[in-house]
């Protein structure tokens, strides 16, 4: 993992590099969709089949299903930024179509997601599409019971493997407060197609052989999607700042990483791995996203994760302001210890 201080060109400058990047192709949206929609429904119906035999002969294609399913996430994160497609009204047709299959209300995580864009790396703006971070002194003034609150929510079980399953199946099944109009009806919507498709592939498979064969699929790619949203915005070098401090070219340049991966990764993953692209023009295509990449050094001088090194990750816990870093608990029990040998005071 290396990282290097990013100096912000001017504005029209590096506008005017991802500008060339921002126009949607028909073509090669098109063919995304017959690449990504047509294997998954593919395996759908082997699992079909195999379920006949055997519930366990369908587990490695539903595995296969989920990294499918992250690809499809993938296409729909794009529609609702309207970068898909040229078009508003084919943005809007496949982002819905591409919700319903990941359990998620176009509308609304359109509006939710907007404002994680508009916040990324914002200390006082924290807490809408985020994942829960403290900051030091936040964490030592919490009281017990919000500390334990939040080693749990920090915890790898919970965070990758329960709170994606409860992302999916219970969160999005509601409004958030303060949506409204479209983003609240897209929530009741998607879950009366949810309803329809439930009791067809009910019908199709039998009720509890499809649960758990959907269970599997969402979790795979639940676990994948949130590690990605994760190792993008959680890296030891990530970006926090305050009020006016605060600057855009920073949060995605110095507040969003890119994450290396193999090609076989990389195209499951639908190139979010150039997240810092996306952050800093969120109209690029993901298909423009590596192409954007190397037309221009500045691009490259981010923090790099690769797939190793991104392992790391998972001990971060804490923001500390003094050293402007992500810290483990380790390093924060050590820095108690620094502070009362130094006889600073001792925190309640």
């Amino acid at each position: 993992m290396t990282s290097q201080d990013s100096k912000e060109p001017s504005t029209a400058n590096w506008k005017g590099i991802v500008a060339q990047f921002r126009k949607p192709d028909a073509g090669r949206a098109s063919w995304q969709l017959v690449n990504t929609l047509v294997p998954y429904f593919a395996i759908w119906i082997l699992m079909y089949f195999a379920a006949s035999v055997s519930l366990w002969l369908t587990v490695p294609f539903a595995v296969v299903a989920g990294g499918l399913l992250v690809r499809t996430f993938i296409i729909f994160h794009d529609c609702t930024h309207g970068s898909f497609f040229r078009s508003s009204r084919a943005n809007a047709f496949w982002g819905m179509f591409t919700g319903w299959i990941s359990f998620t209300p176009y509308h609304h995580w359109k509006w939710e997601h907007s404002v994680h864009h508009a916040t990324n790396g914002h200390l006082e703006r924290r807490g809408v599409g985020d994942i829960w971070t403290m900051t030091v002194e936040e964490y030592l003034e919490s009281s017990r019971w919000k500390r334990i609150s939040y080693r749990l929510a920090r915890n790898p079980l919970v965070l990758f493997v329960i709170a994606p399953l409860f992302l999916f199946l219970i969160h999005h099944r509601f409004p958030q407060p303060g949506a409204k109009g479209r983003a609240r009806n897209s929530v009741w919507i998607t879950n009366l197609v949810l309803l329809g498709v439930g009791i067809g592939m009910s019908f199709a498979f039998g009720f509890l052989p499809w649960v758990i064969i959907q269970l599997i699929v969402l979790a795979v790619a639940g676990t994948v999607g949130v590690w990605l949203f994760y190792v993008q915005h959680q890296f030891e070098d990530t970006y926090w700042e305050h009020g006016d401090e605060w600057s855009h070219f920073d949060a995605a340049m110095k507040g969003s990483s890119f994450y290396e991966l193999p090609k076989v990764l990389q195209w499951f993953s639908g190139n979010i791995g150039f997240h810092h692209i996306h952050h800093l023009d969120s109209r690029i295509p993901n298909y423009n996203l590596e192409r954007c990449y190397r037309s221009d050094p500045m691009f490259r001088d981010v923090t790099s994760l690769t797939l190793w090194a991104s392992l790391k990750t998972m001990s971060y816990r804490l923001w500390d302001e003094g050293s402007k870093k992500l810290i483990s608990f380790g390093q924060f029990r050590e820095k108690l210890r620094q502070m009362n040998a130094s006889g600073q005071p001792s925190p309640a």
